[in-house]
């Protein structure tokens, strides 16, 4: 329990929670690597100006003291190196042949004033080799301090510094202070430095916080819209105004995601309503004819079947009657299976020759009506013959069942246009009034159901008209005035 207690607490499953600890962590980070680099350039720093301090006060000192010691081997006194008196610190010369002379300075001891010339074993000064002397009164090296152990292991801060001319060098002094003030003053800055990291820290925290509550605003917004989506409200939308980009971007994606749901739900309910009408219809339909099976049937079971007129009459309804159910059934089988997977045996056909072959079968179906063909020129479609035949016979059935018997004109052409051809059926029937125009291509819609059942339709012939032209690629449209006529227009791409 406590472990999981300690992971949520080092891992946040709040976003916000997250963003707060992640930038406190990378804050601590690059403070952490401020304080480093901080300490290594003061550290360097205030070794760099105690030595730049000492050759100073070194430089103070008359160039006859070192003549002195350098010739006579006369050791300056007190008063000369006060100057150079530091506590804890020590004094060397070497001189331009390597012999090492200390002079001891030591503030806590007023009387503490020795000296041991070339006394190379007890000396309190640190002996560095004879190579960085020589470097030094050379004045080859750019060293200007170095740090080392003094005789008790202590880290002690050396400076050398050559006295005299280039030409005529006297020797070297070699001054070691101990580095302990300078760490203190060190420490010192760096507790300085963490006690202002942590008030930053804890500063960022709490203004932090209040402005990352107010920076997530929006993205609690989405979650709250989110929510009465969830709850079934589709027509909740988004606020894409007002918002950071990314929310935006995200707020836009959402809409348009909800767009698409409702426009599914709604195709997936105009579907359903549809089915259900479909059935409901397609029920009335088949119940029609198979009534009146049944009633002839009953009729005949009564007696009627000895009279051989009632019989033959009898006989001739049903089988009217059945090859209207007959026609019902395909029309459905092959809607069916043009909506599942459509069958089509597609080969370069000429249109011209096409409707030629159908002429005699449109005009026997047309009876007395004037019926005219206009086949401009000849022209190739990549088309199921057999399918477009139907179209053409659905069309021309459609305009002789909606034209009178006697004075009705049907006329039936081919031109060409633009990329494609146009196959055009043009009556001068009763027309469609303009508010049945546009369910027209619906299944099992009939502008007067009385006239369609006369007829023999129940509504599906230009559901698959319209079907059939879909899957070759074109387009079926159509113009119709009331009392006028209907002109059909099918318009197929060319090959």
């Amino acid at each position: 329990m406590m472990r999981s207690h300690i992971i949520r607490m080092l891992n946040p499953r709040s976003l916000k929670y997250q963003l707060l600890s992640r930038s406190i962590i990378i804050m601590t980070v690059l403070l952490v690597l401020i304080g480093v680099f901080q300490y290594a350039f003061m550290d360097d720093f205030l070794y760099r100006n105690e030595a730049v301090s000492i050759e100073t006060r070194i430089e103070s000192i008359p160039k006859s003291a070192w003549e002195d010691l350098s010739d006579h081997h006369i050791i300056p006194d007190r008063d000369t190196l006060f100057k150079l008196e530091t506590p804890g610190a020590t004094i060397a010369f070497i001189n331009v042949h390597g012999s090492f002379t200390d002079l001891f300075v030591d503030t806590d001891d007023d009387k503490a004033d020795s000296s041991h010339e070339n006394d190379l074993d007890q000396g309190p000064s640190p002996r560095l080799s004879q190579q960085t002397y020589q470097n030094a009164v050379n004045n080859s090296s750019d060293m200007t301090y170095t740090l080392t152990n003094d005789n008790l292991g202590n880290t002690v801060l050396v400076v050398l510094h050559r006295v005299g001319e280039q030409s005529h060098a006297l020797g070297v002094v070699q001054v070691t202070v101990p580095i302990a003030p300078l760490q203190h003053i060190l420490i010192k800055q760096l507790t300085v430095f963490a006690f202002l990291v942590m008030c930053a820290l804890c500063a960022g925290v709490f203004t932090f916080l209040p402005i990352l509550r107010r920076t997530l605003i929006p993205l609690s917004r989405v979650v709250e819209t989110v929510g009465r989506v969830n709850a079934g409200n589709l027509d909740e939308r988004f606020m894409t105004t007002h918002a950071q980009l990314e929310i935006a971007l995200l707020a836009s994606s959402f809409n348009a995601m909800l767009e698409r749901l409702k426009k599914s739900f709604e195709a997936e309910r105009i579907a359903k309503e549809r089915m259900r009408q479909f059935v409901a219809d397609a029920s009335h339909e088949l119940r029609t004819p198979l009534t009146t099976i049944n009633g002839f049937l009953e009729v005949l079971l009564r007696g009627a079947a000895a009279n051989p007129a009632k019989l033959d009459k009898a006989l001739r309804s049903m089988y009217g009657e059945s090859q209207r159910v007959n026609k019902l059934v395909q029309d459905l089988l092959f809607l069916a299976k043009i909506d599942r997977e459509p069958t089509f045996v597609f080969e370069d056909s000429r249109l011209d020759l096409l409707l030629t072959d159908m002429k005699p079968q449109l005009l026997l179906l047309a009876g007395e009506r004037a019926v005219e063909f206009v086949v401009s020129e000849a022209m190739v479609v990549n088309c199921d013959p057999d399918r477009i035949k139907q179209v053409v016979l659905n069309l021309f059935q459609n305009a002789v069942q909606h034209t009178d018997a006697n004075t009705g004109e049907i006329n039936v052409s081919l031109v060409k246009d633009f990329a494609g051809a146009r196959i055009q059926v043009k009556d001068n029937g009763t027309g469609i009034p303009s508010e049945h125009q546009s369910q027209l291509f619906e299944r099992f819609y009939r502008v007067d159901s009385a006239r369609s059942r006369k007829n023999g339709g129940v509504g599906l012939g230009l559901s698959i008209t319209k079907s059939i032209v879909d899957n070759h690629g074109g387009t079926i449209s159509f113009e119709s005035q009331v009392g006028k006529g209907t002109i059909f227009n099918v318009w197929l791409p060319v090959k």
